[in-house]
């Protein structure tokens, strides 16, 4: 696994969806994308970048991936801080499933590295930042996600015109909650939506 390396589109303009949370309809056939809450890094008319955030990676423990990833000897793991293990490790999308991004609250920043996103959430994607978790001076909050969700120019609108999407804003439980079965309902919540009521007719009158 590598941590890093995928350009961003330019950052937010007026119309865009930087910042929000994605909920996939029932009309998403898409397995991948299934049930999917997705929090949205970059959307310009050069295309979207977003992280999923509520599929948790299976038998993948973080403390176990400073080790793979050379940041704490095995020797050492003991003295990694209790705060460390609540980090999450999620299935960030399907493209560069090798490569880990995470996703962290403002009170951290490195310089060139740190993106700025919207509402005190920021994304950083190399290793520096795993080091400082790992030493107890990272971010108060933040999930390690492996690989992104992409769409091409134009093609996230076409979903969205298509019903495959609805949006809201973005709040730290969503992103950062540990009940990531929980996510999913709480994005429909914030939208109005009644999940037993959601088939898959939703979106057409």
């Amino acid at each position: 696994m590598k941590i890093g390396g995928t350009s961003l589109p330019p950052s937010r303009r007026p119309g865009y969806l930087d910042g929000q949370v994605l909920v996939a309809m029932p009309t998403i056939r898409d397995e991948r994308f299934a049930r999917t809450v997705i929090y949205l890094c970059a959307h310009s008319d050069e295309g979207a970048m977003g992280i999923v955030v509520n599929q948790p990676a299976p038998n993948i423990d973080f403390r176990e991936l400073l080790v793979q990833l050379e940041v704490v000897p095995t020797e050492n793991l003991i003295e990694v801080p209790p705060r460390a293990e609540l980090v999450r490790v999620l299935k960030g999308g399907p493209v560069e499933t090798g490569r880990g991004f995470v996703l962290h609250s403002a009170d951290f920043f490195i310089e060139n590295s740190t993106l700025p996103i919207d509402d005190g959430i920021c994304l950083t994607a190399t290793l520096d930042i795993l080091k400082a978790i790992a030493k107890g001076q990272g971010p108060a909050s933040a999930v390690l996600a492996l690989g992104y969700a992409g769409w091409a120019p134009g093609q996230l609108e076409s979903e969205i015109h298509a019903n495959g999407w609805l949006h809201c804003d973005a709040d730290p439980e969503l992103i950062f909650g540990m009940d990531a079965e929980a996510k999913y309902a709480h994005a429909l919540h914030k939208i109005g939506i009644d999940p037993a009521k959601l088939s898959s007719e939703a979106g057409h009158a």
